[in-house]
């Protein structure tokens, strides 16, 4: 895939196709990064990012149980060597 270098005020820039940028999951902020005379673009944005806070506010509401819980009992490697 080809892409052509366009003038965007005094600055240049590079059109992606929406393809690209929806298959490299590009939304907002992006990273730029020079590797060995290659441009690599990535999400700013960390995958989860926010999963600490989205898990402690499940404990808050005491959401944050197993939901097989009570049918499936701890088995003996669960309760002789499982270690945290």
């Amino acid at each position: 895939m080809k892409a052509r270098v366009v003038r965007i005020g005094n600055s240049r820039g590079i059109r992606l196709p929406k393809a690209v940028i929806e298959q490299c999951h590009l939304h907002g902020a992006v990273e730029l990064e020079i590797q060995q005379g290659q441009l690599v673009i990535r999400s700013a944005t960390k995958p989860r990012a926010d999963w600490s806070q989205a898990f402690a506010q499940m404990h808050r509401r005491g959401d944050d149980r197993l939901l097989d819980q009570d049918t499936a009992p701890p088995s003996t490697w669960d309760r002789k060597e499982w270690r945290w």
